[in-house]
């Protein structure tokens, strides 16, 4: 990573998506864990291994309603031979059995409540009739109940020790109720990186302000902190930074000592206005890279700085929303701990054709759609750079290498899946 003049924004070296990947992941710092209440914890990623404090169920509990027994009252049990066994005990969910449970004893119990430590079996209403005599009341039985019939015993689910959930999983519904089970009130948690957000370029009105002609709405920025939070970052929406070299130093430099992360778009052209393309040539930073072999994108840049990133991606909204995926959102993944940060690939058919050619690997916008048993990937009609309305129709990243020809319909295609796709 040598230093750089501001002209080698003209003499770009273009490497592989996979090299510019290579390249960030190794800069990636962890960040430290925090405690967080268990109902703050959806969606944050866990930062230590949670282990069963206790066997799971801890006590022996029925599967249903009916009658625990001890099943040696029902050897030789039929039709012909029926058994009287007398009901000497209710057992409700949270109660525990009151009556010691002796040769000839049941006790009605309900799904989910304890077991009595004597019997071995649990036999459901449906299987008995009710008799009184002598007023007192009895459960006919008919047939042998097995030994250990509809009884869940300790530990069946898991064992205390056992492993329960890994180091950088993604907390949802299904671990927030494994870790309220055992009791984990308090959840370890990776602390969610702070990543500066700042928009370039004198064009950029507010969204708040009316359209102005020649001019656009900072639009990427609020895509940007979408997108951050999606990946688990915390994003922070700084003032957008006008087209001037000298005032971009000082506010990229005022956010490396601030922010764990720093995010731009626009101004990584090579015009006369595009200042990223200076600024990571420049100063106290190190250019990772300036060119990507991609389509949208390929001006994408990545730089350090006393082991903080900061990534540069296009103005233009298809190349920007394109740049996060590949780039940023694997950044941020490394930085939680997730063992697998990129974009999961996935393997389709192509819908429709795709004309469009090029010596860079295109990552076109496209919508998935299973039919009859199968995938199809069918590519955005508008997949230009500077196109955002099929941002949001999109559910994964069409990957097309290089080609001098198009791509036919029922041609098997690599897609990286977009977070959120229900494929």
């Amino acid at each position: 990573m040598d230093k750089h003049s501001p002209k080698d924004k003209f003499r770009r070296k273009a490497i592989s998506v996979a090299e510019a990947q290579a390249k960030i992941l190794p800069l990636v710092g962890r960040t430290e864990a925090e405690y967080v209440p268990l109902y703050e914890a959806q969606g944050r990623i866990l930062a230590e291994q949670i282990t069963a404090p206790h066997p799971y169920p801890h006590f022996r509990r029925s599967g249903m309603d009916g009658f625990a027994i001890l099943s040696s009252d029902t050897a030789d049990c039929s039709a012909d031979h029926p058994v009287l066994l007398e009901v000497v005990d209710e057992i409700a969910c949270g109660a525990l059995p009151r009556v010691p449970l002796a040769p000839g004893k049941v006790a009605r119990i309900m799904t989910g409540a304890k077991v009595p430590d004597e019997a071995d079996a649990v036999v459901m209403f449906e299987m008995t009739e009710t008799v009184t005599q002598h007023g007192k009341v009895f459960i006919r039985l008919i047939r042998e109940i097995e030994k250990g019939k509809n009884i869940t015993n300790v530990g069946l689910e898991l064992a205390a020790g056992d492993p329960i959930l890994a180091p950088g999983r993604n907390i949802g519904p299904g671990e927030i109720s494994v870790l309220a089970t055992f009791g984990v009130h308090r959840v370890p948690v990776m602390k969610r990186p702070r990543i500066a957000i700042f928009s370039t370029g004198s064009e950029l009105l507010s969204i708040e302000e009316p359209l102005q002609d020649g001019r656009i709405r900072n639009s990427n920025t609020y895509m940007l902190a979408s997108q951050i939070k999606e990946a688990g970052g915390e994003p922070y929406i700084l003032e957008a930074i006008k087209d001037d070299l000298v005032t971009a130093q000082r506010r990229v430099q005022e956010a490396f000592d601030e922010y764990d992360m720093l995010v731009t778009t626009g101004g990584v052209s090579v015009g006369d206005f595009d200042i990223m393309a200076d600024l990571v040539s420049d100063g106290d930073l190190e250019m990772l890279f300036n060119k990507v072999m991609m389509r949208p994108g390929s001006v994408t840049t990545a730089a350090v700085m006393d082991g903080k990133l900061l990534f540069a991606l296009s103005g233009n909204p298809g190349a920007c929303f394109v740049g996060f995926e590949l780039f940023v959102r694997p950044a941020i993944g490394g930085m939680l701990g997730v063992p697998q940060p990129f974009l999961t690939e996935i393997t389709a058919e192509l819908g429709r054709p795709y004309r469009k050619i090029n010596s860079f690997t295109r990552y076109v916008r496209g919508r998935l759609e299973v039919r009859e048993g199968k995938l199809f990937a069918y590519p955005a009609e508008l997949d230009e750079s500077n196109v955002m309305i099929t941002i949001k129709d999109s559910d994964g990243l069409i990957v097309i290498p290089p080609s001098t020809e198009g791509r036919e319909p029922g041609e098997l295609v690599t897609v990286l899946r977009l977070p959120g796709c229900l494929l």
